[in-house]
């Protein structure tokens, strides 16, 4: 049973990661060591997210004392939205690296299409995606990410880019979860021959709303994936819990995951995945689950060009 991934351009990629948003200071060090023990290898993180000092603190500790080897690991970070611009590009990475520890990153993403101005205080609304790219290959060609992409684009994006790239998007990193599983974006991604990885992949059930200069997200209120009568019946029969269940899911549906947790008991439950199958007919089953509108609206981006959730919002 295969426990990765493989991008375009032969990188391969963990299917399976810790995701580290809203992991407080000391919180995200203690879950990094624990699920490095439990043998995560995929570790994903943000300029955003303000932890890659602390998760580069930990990643040094396990390197140097000989526990694992920095090229099995695979380290995910982003760029921050307020530095959206080709010329900002190399010089964000390489802030990320330094708090990192590292020589490069594994994936390197742009965090979302919107455009920021640096104090956060606007939108930059002259930025174009096609511009930042540019300077995401440059990066990629001095080698400082094996591979790069985007999170947050929608599949209008995705084509514009792929049409004007000398290096292609080798992964979207996307809301993905039992209630809004974007099988049309997926299928575009994997048309185009870019992987998918899904954030918030059993419901996000701890996020919470945050404020960002002016710009407020509020993360709506929605069902829990965990309690779905489908979910809860497959955790019976397997003998899994149900987050083991959703995980699977879109493992088989050659979705990489990255769960959040920094509870011990939870990190060991959602790793051990690889140990079952779920049938043809309970994919379908599963994949055919009513939808909902998307828990991450984002509503930071409203208003910009750029937004790639403006269809939605119009629909609401």
């Amino acid at each position: 049973m295969s426990t990765s991934i493989e991008l375009s351009n032969g990188v391969k990629m963990p299917l399976f990661g810790l995701g580290t948003w809203q992991s407080n200071a000391g919180e995200v060090a203690k879950a990094l060591k624990i699920a490095l023990e439990l043998g995560y290898r995929h570790i994903d993180t943000a300029a955003a997210y303000q932890n890659e000092a602390e998760i580069g603190a930990v990643l040094k500790e396990f390197i140097s004392s000989g526990k694992i080897k920095r090229e099995e690991l695979f380290i995910t970070t982003k760029l921050f939205w307020a530095f959206n611009r080709a010329e900002d590009v190399e010089p964000q990475i390489k802030a990320s690296l330094e708090k990192l520890g590292l020589d490069y990153i594994d994936l390197y993403l742009i965090h979302m299409p919107v455009s920021f101005k640096q104090d956060l205080s606007d939108h930059d609304t002259s930025v174009k995606i096609e511009e930042i790219w540019k300077g995401m290959e440059a990066i990629y060609e001095k080698k400082l990410a094996k591979a790069i992409g985007v999170s947050n684009f929608n599949a209008d994006q995705i084509r514009r880019i792929q049409k004007v790239a000398k290096v292609p998007i080798h992964n979207n990193q996307i809301e993905l979860h039992l209630y809004f599983n974007q099988q049309k974006l997926v299928d575009e991604c994997q048309k185009q021959n870019i992987t998918v990885t899904a954030y918030a992949p059993i419901g996000s059930p701890g996020r919470t709303d945050i404020i960002l200069g002016k710009f407020a997200n509020r993360f709506g209120a929605s069902s829990n994936p965990m309690e779905n009568e489908v979910v809860v019946r497959l955790s019976k029969k397997y003998a899994k819990t149900p987050a083991q269940i959703l995980l699977r899911h879109l493992i088989q549906r050659n979705i990489s995951v990255i769960p959040k947790s920094t509870n011990e008991k939870r990190l060991k439950e959602n790793f051990e995945v690889f140990d079952f199958n779920l049938s043809p007919q309970e994919i379908n089953e599963l994949n055919n689950v009513p939808q909902a509108p998307r828990l991450f609206a984002l509503e930071m981006m409203e208003g910009h060009p750029e937004d790639p959730f403006k269809n939605e919002r119009k629909s609401a």
